[in-house]
């Protein structure tokens, strides 16, 4: 069977996209450092201690912010990977002497729990060093969180989600949702397979340089009626 009807490409989109990849977690640094900054006031020098070397690592991310993926995993593991390797051995120590229940211990326990995602970033230039970026986005479901409840089904609700996630991209990269998902579903009938990822708002704005984007978005009726250029629209 074929696949002319946009919308069944479009979920396709949206699996390869979002469910297909594995998916490894990473961690927070700027959240496991929220936690020590609550123990400064039981635990002074010993928060401050923690709070000292995951500054250093900020100090490192400062200045990488325009390098590129390879170079940042060069030098996260010159100059990152040891102070991370300083940290956890601290934290294990920690852990034997801080008195259950107190700010200290909490903060040791976080850590030491999301360890492995904390040190992800190590090994992946792609991945910051904290997640303020996805936080900021996930706002919009603080928002609407009641209205969330009436999405029908289970599958309404995975709908929503990967929707949210997209619009999040296209926010994330600068580009303008609506306008997105028109020319998406435009695009998607006719765009290979095997290339899909060059649809995904990381990519969208040089695929939209492409001759054969252009020439399917020029030739797509409904597009033309959509921005109010076709006959049948006036």
């Amino acid at each position: 069977m074929g696949e002319s009807n946009p919308l069944d490409r479009f979920g396709r989109f949206l699996i390869f996209l979002f469910l297909l990849p594995q998916a490894w977690p990473g961690a927070s640094w700027a959240h496991c450092r929220r936690y020590f900054f609550k123990a400064l006031g039981t635990e002074p020098e010993l928060a401050r201690h923690a709070l000292g070397l995951i500054r250093k690592l900020f100090k490192v991310e400062e200045k990488l912010a325009d390098e590129s993926r390879k170079r940042r995993e060069s030098v996260r593991r010159k100059l990152s990977a040891p102070i991370v390797d300083e940290f956890f051995a601290w934290c294990a120590h920690q852990c034997e002497v801080a008195l259950d229940g107190s700010p200290l211990a909490a903060a040791l326990t976080y850590a030491t729990n999301q360890k492995a995602a904390l040190r992800r970033f190590l090994d992946d230039g792609r991945l910051p060093l904290h997640n303020n970026i996805s936080e900021r986005a996930l706002r919009r479901e603080a928002v609407g969180r009641k209205n969330w409840l009436f999405v029908g089904s289970d599958d309404g609700a995975r709908a929503n989600t990967l929707f949210v996630s997209l619009l999040a991209s296209c926010q994330m990269h600068g580009i303008e949702p609506l306008g997105y998902l028109r020319d998406l579903l435009c695009l998607l009938p006719s765009w290979p397979r095997p290339r899909v990822l060059e649809l995904a708002p990381a990519s969208w704005q040089e695929t939209l340089k492409q001759p054969e984007a252009q020439q399917l978005l020029a030739a797509n009726v409904f597009r033309r009626i959509a921005l109010g250029e076709h006959p049948t629209a006036m």
